[in-house]
């Protein structure tokens, strides 16, 4: 791929305040990753949205303002551009409706208004580039591996347990599902487990797509092509990931994978590969206690691609 003619971004910090789910660092997360994508990566402040939760802001990340600004930022995108797209908060598993897999659970980031947007629009997403860009998704969520539907897996689950206890300053990234469940009933009073119906209630035509499918036609939503969609997770899908607390650690608050990456980048000023990317973040975190392992999903090509390729002459 030749290095893009636009560099492109969409960043979603998620901190919750005010609400029994309330994280810290998320915020702070995406600021940290704006300042790297200007001065390293060449991105330009005008390309990159910027939405959290923040008191104030004029634009918050609910679930439609998010998925309007990843399909504004994809139909700009031409032949050789670089799109990002990163989203820290948290993230949830909900059971899969695919046909022939009753006890499979499918991966969904939690917008600050509970509208999930979930593997399916990732995929959707990807399907949409066009040839020969980048799309590339750091997410700093729990269960965010596996987040594009059915991408490549590069580096996927560890078969080594950390045995050590996990951060004790630390809050875990994630709603579990009977939260989110009773969360939506409480404004749908529809008595039904089926997540689906009570979000196509609450937000109707901007409802993930996967409750507008039928099951047999979300194994339709497959690309038959290697595609360029790149994602970096946090942890796997089925572990955590961790918001530090500021007041335990007597510093800034942040997501302890996104930091890791931001570790990373500032100790190799040269270009990385996604693979490296990943793999140092995964030595970082575990050489910090954490119990979670960064996953990559992705073609084989783009594995070992540059990560957000980098531009040449960037890494002083």
């Amino acid at each position: 791929m030749e290095n893009g003619n636009k560099r492109l971004a969409v960043l979603v910090g998620c901190n919750y305040p005010n609400t029994p789910h309330e994280l810290n660092g998320c915020i702070n997360d995406v600021l940290a990753m704006r300042d790297v994508l200007v001065k390293r990566f060449g991105f330009d402040h005008s390309h990159i949205e910027l939405l959290t939760d923040a008191p104030g802001s004029l634009v918050m990340p609910t679930g439609a303002n998010i998925k309007k600004a990843l399909d504004q930022m994809l139909k700009k995108a031409e032949p050789g551009d670089v799109l990002f797209f990163q989203y820290s908060g948290h993230g949830t598993r909900i059971p899969s409706a695919k046909p022939g897999h009753p006890f499979r659970q499918d991966e969904a980031i939690v917008p600050c208004d509970f509208n999930l947007i979930t593997d399916v629009d990732f995929r959707q997403l990807v399907n949409c580039l066009p040839k020969g860009a980048s799309f590339t998704i750091l997410s700093d969520s729990c269960h965010s591996g596996g987040l594009i539907d059915k991408e490549k897996e590069q580096i996927g689950p560890s078969s080594v347990t950390n045995d050590g206890t996990l951060q004790q300053s630390c809050s875990p990234k994630t709603i579990p599902f009977e939260s989110i469940l009773q969360h939506l009933t409480s404004q749908t009073s529809i008595n039904i487990s089926d997540i689906g119906t009570h979000l196509l209630e609450l937000f109707g035509p901007d409802a993930s797509h996967k409750f507008h499918l039928h099951p047999h036609e979300l194994d339709l939503s497959e690309s038959l092509k290697t595609d360029e969609g790149i994602l970096l997770s946090g942890c796997q899908a089925n572990e955590t990931s961790a918001d530090m607390n500021p007041m335990m650690t007597g510093g800034k608050a942040y997501g302890a994978f996104s930091n890791a990456v931001q570790m990373v980048l500032k100790d190799n000023l040269g270009s990385l590969s996604n693979k490296e990317v990943v793999l140092l973040a995964r030595k970082s975190l575990e050489v910090g206690g954490f119990a979670q392992h960064p996953c990559l999903y992705c073609s084989d090509e783009n594995a070992d691609a540059p990560f957000l390729w980098q531009p040449q002459g960037s890494d002083l």
